[in-house]
């Protein structure tokens, strides 16, 4: 069954905040839905703002690839509740994706190995990028009763500087992986 954009009813959104270290730019805000079915989680990423002074990378192929979280990418962190260890995932709207495990906060990363590579699909249009993701959750969070997730964007303007969103900041640099920004409930 093929997953679209209008798949995913864009109610219950979640906003996501800028880490208050960054500056003001192009983006004016960033939301999300997240859903759980059938061993997939399905994500909605709505951005709004001056799209010319963002940089968004170009289509391309879905490849796993490293470090997307230096360019603009959308990501989500996925931990059973009560439990140490998490999963990381990472979007671009080039089709990029990257998937980690951890055994702990920052712990034990090693590549997290997929089924099927996830589904992502873009669509730009005036003042809003719209990213769709669609991702099968391997074991042990495909058979957990109920998750807890972090949602989060790193934006990267035209000009090079970079701004974090996030439904939760820690104190300090902008971390992703902080327990205080699991927020969103997923039975």
């Amino acid at each position: 069954m093929a997953v679209t954009l209008a798949s995913i009813e864009p109610l219950n959104s979640l906003t996501l905040v800028r880490h208050p270290a960054c500056a003001p730019g192009p983006v004016e805000g960033v939301e999300a839905t997240i859903a759980r079915a059938q061993g997939a989680l399905r994500l909605w990423y709505r951005l709004r703002g001056d799209l010319t002074r963002v940089a968004i990378p170009g289509a391309g192929t879905s490849v796993r690839r490293d470090e997307l979280w230096r360019h603009t990418c959308f990501e989500v962190f996925v931990r059973r509740a009560a439990q140490g260890g998490y999963a990381e995932f990472n979007f671009s709207p080039s089709g990029e994706w990257a998937a980690y495990r951890f055994d702990a906060y920052r712990q034990g990363m090693r590549a997290l190995e997929l089924a099927s590579s996830p589904a992502i699909e873009a669509r730009r249009e005036a003042g809003m990028l719209e990213v769709h993701v669609q991702v099968m959750l391997p074991a042990p969070w495909n058979a957990a009763p109920a998750l807890q997730a972090a949602v989060a964007a790193v934006v990267e303007a035209s000009d090079g500087t970079v701004s974090y969103w996030s439904l939760a900041h820690p104190a300090g640099k902008p971390d992703f992986h902080h327990g205080d920004g699991f927020l969103a409930e997923l039975e």
